[in-house]
């Protein structure tokens, strides 16, 4: 049995603990948050202690943690469960910066402790399958990959502030994506962006309306589409297209109801946002996580996979701002 405490009892904290509840091989021994309300609200769906987040990753009954706090807090959270030997869950992006994500690698490599990099799309069961059919030869050479992402509405301001920008918050779930079904590296990235959504967004030294294109050494192009505004519900598309054909990921209706009328042929509308489109993909990123340290094994994506994907994110913010293309070495 894999005993773990979570680190921020907000809502990806609750998304984990409920994916846990359902694994056989896992348990959530305890849990953390800065405010006393959400800590003792999963605590209780859980069965679970409410600690300090210190003694979570002293204790000897905690085998992994699942760090779901702030990003600005990562770091040193990474640090110190590294340091006491614990398994390392952590969502995206594992840090704002480049340069201390390689800091946090090393710790994570000298202390030789498993660390999964949270990017739950890969685990989507629907883009997981267009990536396996892709590896497959399905569609022959990848010649290029479009990506579109698009938010029902932006986040409050205060979020906006503290995030990163849209290229590290949003976007660099795509970016990983790129890196999932090109199954080559970027090396070059162009990124242009806007503020259409909010003005208060572009106040606060961001955009809601970007645009990025990735090209690698052999000449493959990926195409990224994000806004912080879609009417229509959560847009989560890809379409990949190869010498011998295509393959594509639509959106997920809320049901597959279809009205046919005289006036016309009607769908129900997309999935609200996130926790709905991805309920599945976060179920199954925990059983990847539980299953390699049951077996021995290494889990992915790493936090090597995290850093690589930060630097498309920083190359995309630099192009953005300077408005030229950026080369970028993400190493083997």
């Amino acid at each position: 049995m894999i005993r773990i405490g979570i680190l921020g009892c907000g809502r990806i904290g609750q998304v984990h603990g409920a994916s846990i509840a359902h694994l056989p091989h896992a348990t959530v021994t305890a849990v953390a948050d800065a405010f006393e309300a959400p800590a003792k609200a999963l605590a209780r769906a859980c069965g679970a202690d409410v600690r300090s987040v210190d003694d979570i990753i002293a204790s000897d009954d905690i085998d992994a943690v699942i760090i779901g706090t702030p990003t600005t807090t990562h770091y040193d959270l990474i640090h110190q469960a590294a340091a006491a030997g614990k398994a390392i869950f952590c969502e995206k992006p594992v840090d704002l910066s480049s340069e201390r994500i390689k800091a946090c690698i090393e710790v994570v490599e000298a202390a030789g402790v498993p660390f999964l990099t949270a990017f739950n799309r890969r685990f989507d069961p629907h883009f997981a399958a267009a990536q396996k059919r892709i590896a497959a030869g399905e569609i022959g050479k990848v010649e290029m990959v479009t990506i579109l992402s698009r938010d029902p509405s932006p986040p409050p301001i205060g979020y906006i502030e503290s995030s990163g920008g849209i290229f590290r918050d949003m976007m660099i779930h795509d970016l990983d994506m790129a890196r999932f079904l090109l199954g080559e590296e970027p090396v070059t990235v162009y990124a242009v962006g806007s503020a259409l959504v909010d003005p208060a967004i572009g106040e606060a030294g961001d955009v809601d309306t970007a645009a990025v294109t990735l090209t690698t050494a052999s000449g493959k192009i990926c195409q990224i589409s994000n806004s912080r505004r879609a009417t229509y519900g959560y847009d989560q598309r890809a379409e990949v297209h190869g010498e011998k054909g295509l393959i594509s990921v639509a959106n997920i209706p809320q049901d597959t109801v279809v009205l046919s009328t005289g006036a016309g042929i009607s769908i129900s509308p997309t999935q609200p946002f996130f926790l709905e489109r991805y309920a599945a993909a976060y179920r199954n990123e925990l059983t990847h996580f539980v299953d390699c340290l049951t077996a021995g094994t290494r889990p992915a994506p790493t936090i090597h996979d995290g850093l690589r994907a930060q630097m498309l994110a920083d190359a995309a913010t630099e192009s953005c701002q300077s408005g030229k293309p950026v080369n970028v070495d993400l190493g083997g």
